[in-house]
């Protein structure tokens, strides 16, 4: 198990390291998280879905994502409200302080689910959250030292020395654990080492000698890793990303307050001569060639914040003068005539106006979509008109069915199921657009036609996607094996040597 000295030490990174080390060595291995708190989600093949991490950890194991890899996942709808999926599905909307009276019945589909995996698979490398030592959240926990001992796991504890006080982080974290939990961490990890490594040794043997646990290594801070966010607190980050390109293409994107998916525009970041960046308010819009609402978690109440700061106005303004307005899930939703939520899934309000931008409706329903999905190209108008025909790929993750006169896709397959489903619209020859389907950006054919829509100058032989995500997976496996004493591990991990 890799549990951590806070949010954001490394965990979730490490178990996607640790994931492919062992899968490139041969072993059956799969990650495993009890409890996540994210809106970037993924679905899974067999239906349901689970945290974008997890699914990340599960692509460097080279196996499927299946919802026993994060049986509960945090979906928040407000500061203190959060929709609770269990096994993939949504089992209730809860408030902060109500979701632990439900820990017994939460525990059970954890250890069932983790037991599942364990039968399946040599090793489960197992991920915490947060700390393990909130002390006023230790009756609830069902995520951390909980699950270590339940499953008798030895615990790797990761600490990030760029935010400073390394020694307090994991010196700390090991005095507030009860004794029958210290003794489960059988190494620590120091992450994100900006500099020369000989000038920490004695700090290394301090730590060790403090905490009486031996020091697996020092991970070095590694950059330019092209790898989907966990959650949306990296848009808050990191706003903006910036490009040494002299010809730019300037892309903004609302930072919704219950933004989800946001991982949705990482293929334009990887793009040379494109900057994209978060804005929060009219101030921060600019002079982008495009504009991108992406999916939330709570459209009406997002479209209402988006009329509130101005940016409703705004937005309708830029596509009036012409700019390039898309939508995704939760922003193609916005951009429609109406939002009807007859059933209350997601607001007291039975109604909201849209932006008007595209000539469709939208209608909540009860059931929520979850699917791996395949779509084909209708036609559509202006830099679409050209791609007909073709294939692309995403995911999809709603509550709503959205109705329009000339949908631009056509969903062929969805989980590997055959169907017919119309989804999209388009308007202003093509400058304005929108549909379901998470990760079309994703998809060489579309997100460059729609660049060199904006004046984007291509550049030739730039790796795929999927490609580049896999680079970067095995990048960081390179350097933690290299950082870390992998026959200490794997003494940690087996109780002795494996044979290999």
């Amino acid at each position: 198990m890799v549990q951590g000295t806070s949010s954001y030490a490394g965990k979730s990174l490490l178990v996607t390291a640790l994931c492919r080390i062992f899968a490139r060595h041969g072993v059956r291995v799969a990650p495993f998280k009890a409890q996540n708190m994210s809106n970037n989600a993924a679905p899974c093949l067999e239906g349901g879905e689970i945290g974008r991490a997890q699914a990340l950890q599960a692509s460097a194991a080279q196996v499927e994502p299946t919802v026993d890899m994060n049986p509960v996942l945090i979906k928040p709808e407000a500061d203190a409200r959060s929709q609770v999926v269990v096994l993939g599905h949504p089992w209730r909307t809860v408030s902060a302080g109500d979701y632990y009276r439900h820990k017994a019945f939460l525990w059970k589909q954890v250890i069932a689910a983790m037991d599942r995996l364990r039968a399946l698979y040599d090793l489960i490398i197992i991920e915490g959250a947060g700390s393990p030592v909130e002390l006023n959240l230790r009756q609830g926990d069902i995520v951390n030292m909980a699950i270590a001992r339940h499953a008798h796991s030895p615990v790797l504890l990761i600490g990030d020395i760029d935010r400073g006080g390394i020694f307090a982080q994991l010196l700390g974290t090991l005095w507030l654990l009860e004794p029958d939990e210290r003794a489960l961490v059988q190494g620590l990890v120091i992450n994100k080492f900006r500099g020369d490594l000989s000038l920490f040794h004695d700090g290394v043997r301090i730590i060790e000698e403090k905490g009486g646990v031996p020091v697996l290594g020092v991970i070095p801070f590694v950059r330019n890793l092209y790898l989907p966010d966990e959650d949306a607190v990296a848009v808050e980050m990191n706003p903006s990303s910036e490009t040494k390109s002299t010809h730019v293409v300037d892309i903004a994107v609302i930072g919704l307050p219950h933004i989800a998916n946001s991982d949705d525009i990482l293929p334009l970041r990887a793009e040379p001569g494109v900057r994209v960046r978060h804005i929060f308010g009219t101030r921060d819009l600019g002079n982008p060639q495009a504009i991108i609402i992406p999916g939330t978690k709570t459209t009406i109440a997002d479209l209402e914040w988006l009329r509130q700061n101005g940016l409703a106005e705004a937005i309708m303004d830029f596509a009036r003068r012409g700019g390039s307005v898309v939508g995704i899930c939760g922003g193609y939703q916005m951009l429609g005539e109406a939002i009807q939520d007859p059933l209350h899934v997601e607001s007291g309000e039975e109604s909201a106006s849209g932006l008007g931008l595209l000539p469709v409706i939208t209608r909540f329903l009860g059931e929520k979509a979850t699917f791996q999905t395949r779509a084909r190209i209708q036609g559509g108008e202006g830099w679409m008109t050209a791609l007909a025909g073709q294939l692309v790929d995403g995911y999809e993750i709603h509550m709503g069915e959205t109705r329009g006169n000339e949908p631009w896709l056509e969903i062929t397959s969805r989980s590997n199921h055959p169907v017919h489903v119309p989804d999209g619209a388009v308007a202003a020859g093509g400058y304005v657009w929108g549909c379901y389907l998470h990760g079309i950006l994703a998809n060489d054919n579309v997100r460059r036609a729609w660049l060199n829509s904006l004046n984007w100058q291509e550049v030739e032989n730039v790796a795929s996607q999927d490609d580049l995500v896999d680079r970067s997976i095995n990048l960081l496996a390179d350097v933690v094996e290299e950082a870390l004493e992998m026959n200490l591990l794997k003494k940690i991990v087996w109780n002795t040597l494996p044979p290999f």
